[in-house]
């Protein structure tokens, strides 16, 4: 019986870590959510070793950019769908963004 509520008390635990985050939470999660919309985002790396030259290319690309979705419709629905509330300001009132 104790295992039992044990096990019930760690599922209740983890359920609660799933829920809702705060709006400043959400709204720097998904500020960079909206970014990926704009172009794809990346490194490259190119050097040399004693075994010869080395290069490294890492490319992201989200699947928000692929579909051409808008960035600002972006935010507001990852910030409703994260918090169940509309974001404080909007996308295009946040210094610093560059869309």
């Amino acid at each position: 019986m104790r295992g039992g509520l044990a096990g019930l008390i760690g599922i209740g635990a983890a359920l609660a870590a799933c829920g809702p985050v705060s709006v400043e939470q959400a709204e720097r999660y998904c500020l960079e959510r909206a970014r990926g919309t704009l172009h794809p985002r990346g490194t490259v790396e190119v050097g040399g070793s004693t075994a010869g030259p080395v290069a490294r290319v890492e490319l992201d690309v989200s699947s928000d950019f692929l579909a051409g979705r808008d960035p600002s419709a972006v935010y507001q629905s990852c910030i409703i769908r994260k918090t169940g509330q509309a974001p404080r300001q909007p996308l295009y009132s946040i210094p610093g963004w560059r869309g």
